[in-house]
């Protein structure tokens, strides 16, 4: 998969990590761990936001416990993400 140039750093990453896992879910700390392993909770705030203007394009799904969440209401508690298959 190409991605543009302008596209922002943790909208590729959650997009990547998706590729990466073949469909199985993730969970968002997962991503920030991953790009920023020192200080990944700072970070936590914006791969939320990030998570959920990309559920409301409708490129990823977003689960609490296995069932998808309002996507215009921030989730409470944990929570999974899917990318969805790119067919």
């Amino acid at each position: 998969m190409k991605y543009p140039i302008n596209i922002p750093i943790l909208e590729l990453a959650i997009l990547e990590m998706g590729r990466m896992r073949k469909g199985k879910s993730f969970c968002p700390s997962e991503v920030v761990r991953w790009i920023f392993p020192e200080a990944w909770r700072n970070f936590m705030d914006e791969v939320n936001q990030e998570m959920m203007r990309l559920y409301q394009e409708g490129k990823i799904i977003v689960t609490q416990k296995g069932i998808p969440v309002d996507p215009f209401l921030n989730p409470k508690g944990p929570v999974r993400i899917t990318v969805k298959s790119q067919t």
